[in-house]
């Protein structure tokens, strides 16, 4: 079946400008220290779009010659728009839970557990940041919890993000005497393990309230893998994901929560 000529200029455009935005927007993130599916995912579809674009024509041309293509053409961009469907689900469903409350039933935590996200260059990213900023207006709020920061040492990186987490914090007024620091977890499920043995060491049970917190698209897994290694009285407190990466961390999440559910982690 040929290809319609009215169209396909437009087409052949909106490929080009989405592409050349995914690719920009990919490459601006990796220019800061981020490599991670939420953002290498948009920079290979970005990448495949500008190709398309640019092989417009002989493409078509292919096109009209095989029946066999056209299928897989037609198949490809039918299989590509249910995923991006079930994308905008799940990110409506984030964008819902995120806004979940800091407190816990209205009991005060006996610990505070933030957890990591990253320290390019050894410092925090915003959106680790954002979470320690998060943590200190917690810990004001609690004064008499346990702050445990929890991440191990991140790729290409020498130095533990919890140590560069408590660095943060006491450089921000908190008292050493109340921060704990996780260093081994590479992930949020060793994160909350690992952390519960430190938690248990310190003379804190997990029958008692503990609040989780981390990123606002990142509640509802955390809290989903808290219970399973048996927090038994959880909350969580979301911390806002900076404009500019929102997006990426949420399509990353997107994949962490099939990863979860592989791993059998909830």
């Amino acid at each position: 079946m040929p290809v319609r000529p009215q169209p396909a200029g437009l087409q052949r455009f909106a490929l080009l400008v989405c592409g050349m935005a995914l690719l920009l927007d990919a490459v601006w993130l990796m220019g800061k220290g981020l490599f991670n599916l939420g953002v290498l995912l948009p920079f290979a579809v970005g990448l495949v779009f500008v190709v398309i674009a640019w092989c417009w024509f002989p493409l078509m041309h292919r096109l009209r010659e095989s029946a066999y293509l056209r299928s897989a053409w037609r198949w490809g961009w039918v299989g590509f728009s249910v995923w991006l469907l079930s994308v905008a689900v799940f990110w409506a469903v984030l964008l819902h839970t995120g806004r979940d409350s800091a407190d816990i039933g209205g009991a005060a935590p006996s610990a505070l557990i933030v957890l990591g996200s990253g320290t390019p260059g050894g410092k925090p990213s915003p959106v680790l940041q954002a979470r320690l900023d998060t943590a200190l207006v917690q810990a004001a709020r609690y004064p008499d919890a346990k702050v445990l920061v929890s991440g191990g040492i991140d790729f290409s990186e020498t130095t533990a993000e919890a140590q560069i987490m408590g660095d943060y914090l006491r450089a921000h007024g908190l008292p050493a005497s109340r921060i704990v620091q996780e260093e081994k977890s590479t992930s949020t499920q060793e994160n909350l393990k690992f952390s519960a043995a430190l938690l248990l060491a310190h003379g804190v049970n997990l029958d008692v309230p503990i609040q989780v917190i981390t990123s606002d698209f990142h509640t509802l897994r955390a809290r989903w893998i808290a219970r399973r290694v048996f927090y038994l009285d959880v909350g969580t407190a979301g911390a806002p994901t900076p404009l500019y990466v929102r997006y990426n961390a949420w399509l990353r999440e997107y994949f962490a929560f099939i990863s979860g559910w592989v791993l059998n982690e909830y």
